[in-house]
């Protein structure tokens, strides 16, 4: 895998579906993840985002994935997720999650903050 596909891949498995924020098709549904992708090279941490979105009258759901995600972060450390040209370490940002309001009162938000590095050559 490379860097693309390794971003991906730890946003997929959530058990959400995801998607590159770029790309996301006008017919996904609900529960869904989205997210940024950017890219450097070691040494250069870089801020990146994502999205939980939920269709509810309740945040228990999304709040409940935000935790999960939270502490995937959390317990993939010192170690980092392994790819083809080297690893990736990721990192809560501060802070990490934000409930967002939405047009529609039924789609809950919350926006995730994450510090990625690249531990690899551009």
């Amino acid at each position: 895998m490379d860097k693309v596909e390794t971003i991906h891949a730890f946003w997929s498995g959530f058990g959400w579906k995801a998607y590159d924020e770029s790309t996301v098709p006008d017919d996904a549904g609900y529960p869904r993840i989205t997210y940024n992708m950017a890219n450097d090279e070691l040494g250069n941490p870089i801020a990146m985002w994502a999205s939980l979105w939920d269709r509810s009258t309740s945040w228990t759901r999304i709040d409940q994935k935000a935790k999960e995600i939270a502490i995937a972060i959390k317990n993939m450390h010192p170690s980092a997720i392994k790819f083809d040209d080297g690893r990736v370490f990721i990192t809560k940002g501060i802070p990490f999650a934000q409930r967002m309001v939405d047009e529609d009162d039924m789609v809950r938000r919350v926006y995730l903050n994450i510090t990625v590095e690249f531990f690899s050559a551009y």
